[in-house]
């Protein structure tokens, strides 16, 4: 719970800093699609920083592995996801053109979160009352 705690709180820091970075600091040098991009990584870290939060809390009243499975799966969906779409957005300004096999991993990553939900799902149908 502690590490879901943490990884949460980091997320949510982090969001609103690259959230401002890509608001003031990247607005004029990348081209308004790569921005509508990078917006998307912002909005799902922060979204799943909440959440991530949000099952931690749950996990101490409801102590169930499905829960504490769902907080990390997301956090590696995180991670994958919104980071990939930070570097793609961001690649002709760090020089990263040459790392195509990025494109891959932004989808593994929606692909964890997606199962992150789905175990949420369950958890909350298995529930008596």
């Amino acid at each position: 719970m502690r590490t879901l705690l943490i990884l949460g709180s980091f997320y949510g820091l982090s969001g609103i800093i690259l959230g401002a970075f890509g608001a003031h600091a990247l607005k004029a040098r990348i081209d308004p699609s790569q921005l509508l991009s990078y917006e998307t990584g912002v909005r799902y870290q922060l979204i799943h920083a909440v959440l991530i939060l949000v099952l931690a809390l749950w996990s101490r009243q409801y102590p169930a592995p499905l829960l504490q499975a769902a907080g990390y799966v997301m956090a590696g969906g995180v991670a994958l996801f919104s980071f990939s779409i930070y570097l793609l957005a961001t690649r002709t300004l760090t020089g990263l053109t040459g790392w195509a096999w990025l494109g891959p991993v932004t989808p593994i990553g929606g692909g964890l979160m997606i199962i992150g939900w789905s175990l949420i799902l369950v958890w909350a149908i298995q529930q008596k009352t």
